[in-house]
């Protein structure tokens, strides 16, 4: 298990400090490649290898003129170099370094997130676990539906994670790539040689076509892939509020000593870090609705895209870390009450049996609507009068005893038999890991 608190930070993939020195690498990795094939002497790469170097505040010092950040890198870069640079970004488009960059910070950003999810993979096996037979109603529509348990729950939301793992890493493989083919694409003055090496030694794959640019399909459905893994954030979030609320308090954030609820109220313990998920992941859905703007450009490029990128795509890298780490923590303290599960399970007085009686009386004959209205008769009684309980109203049935014996009618009202298989499907999911 990786430590997510000794995990290398998601924002310095994100500095100027990082993106320029993979830059750097790239523009140095071009010239081997360029000397290796004997188009330029080997003891001009070594100089520039020695001397390359830049720094950032001169470069951004430069760009307030150029008003070009890659002329402006490169204008510092041939400061420290000297004559020999002027081997650097030749036959390359600003393209070139840009896009292969950002593909290299998309996917080792991805390492970070795959890093993250594992851990929320692993807090949510441990608590299905620990909770595979605690018992709660089921819900539909917000209603009682049948019971459940809180380990069903939480092995649901492992199944998702894992699928959201293969998500990404199938995104991490399509953005994991790059180029170096020139102002249009087609190598015009530069053998794509050079492409393959630079791509090779950057674990990168060359993007086999390319414009002046690798194709924003790429980036689209990467930023696709965060706003589902936060989609499922939210949706476990979301859960948890309504489990939280003090009509159900059937599970709750862990309250640390010393922290309050409200400016106003005292006793208040409010799900802020569920709520606070939930709003992520609406920034999450917006970015990937901009990436899949990015994809439509003119003819070979166009500029649209660029000033969107360098906002949606760190801040989104950065947000789900951030989600990620939160609803790790969020699983792993979560308090969860069973003795008010049980309690809220008996809120309707056995309801939740209706479908059981049902298919009793379909079994011993009865039509499936005559059945469903034997029922549903009673059980709406049940509904509006607090007082009464399914079992006893369908004992003065003549309808359903004359089908159903009362022997029968009391195995049917055993919670535990409508829960059999609850071994069966953790054994195809988190107990098959």
């Amino acid at each position: 298990m990786i430590d997510r608190y000794t995990l290398p930070g998601m924002g310095k993939i994100w500095q100027d400090q990082f993106k320029l020195d993979t830059w750097l690498k790239i523009e140095i990795l071009a010239c081997e490649a360029r000397a290796d094939m004997g188009e330029i002497p080997a003891k001009d790469v070594e100089v520039i290898k020695q001397k390359a170097s830049f720094d950032v505040k001169r470069v951004l010092e430069i760009e307030e003129t150029t008003k070009h950040d890659v002329i402006a890198f490169l204008t510092n870069v041939a400061e420290y170099v000297g004559p020999e640079a002027r081997h650097i970004h030749y036959g390359m488009t600003s393209s070139d370094i840009l896009d292969t960059t950002l593909s290299y910070q998309m996917k080792e950003a991805g390492k970070l997130l795959l890093a993250r999810l594992q851990s929320l993979m692993e807090a949510l096996k441990k608590r299905a676990l620990e909770h595979k037979y605690t018992v709660c109603i089921g819900r539909t529509h917000g209603i009682h539906a049948e019971p459940t348990t809180m380990g069903l729950k939480f092995a649901n939301w492992f199944e998702e994670t894992k699928r959201n793992i293969t998500r990404l890493e199938s995104a991490i493989a399509t953005i994991g790539v790059g180029q170096i083919s020139g102002a249009v694409g087609t190598f015009d003055h530069l053998s794509p040689k050079v492409e393959e090496y630079v791509c090779e030694k950057m674990g990168l794959k060359p993007a086999p076509v390319s414009t002046q640019i690798i194709q924003r399909d790429r980036h689209a459905e990467y930023m696709s892939a965060l706003a589902v893994i936060g989609t499922t954030l939210e949706k476990i979030a979301v859960e948890i509020r309504h489990l939280q609320k003090t009509e159900v308090l059937e599970a709750e954030e862990y309250f640390s000593k010393g922290q309050k609820g409200s400016s106003a109220m005292p006793h208040k313990r409010n799900p802020i870090t569920c709520e606070r998920i939930a709003g992520l992941a609406r920034l999450l859905r917006g970015n990937a609705t901009a990436a899949l703007e990015n994809v439509a450009l003119w003819h070979e490029r166009d500029i649209s895209h660029s000033s969107v990128e360098r906002v949606i795509i760190p801040d989104s890298c950065i947000i789900l870390d951030y989600m990620l780490d939160l609803s790790t923590r969020l699983i792993e303290n979560l308090l969860v009450y069973p003795e008010n599960m049980i309690d809220n399970l008996n809120l309707t007085r056995g309801l939740f049996f209706s479908q059981t009686v049902l298919l009793k009386l379909v079994d011993k004959g009865a039509s499936r609507e005559d059945a469903y209205k034997f029922v549903q008769t009673p059980a709406m009684e049940v509904w509006a009068d607090k007082s009464k309980n399914l079992k006893d109203e369908l004992l003065k049935s003549p309808e359903v005893t004359k089908l159903i014996s009362t022997k029968e009618l009391n195995e049917i009202f055993n919670y535990d038999k409508m829960l059999k298989n609850v071994d069966y499907i953790f054994s195809r999911s988190v107990e098959a890991i």
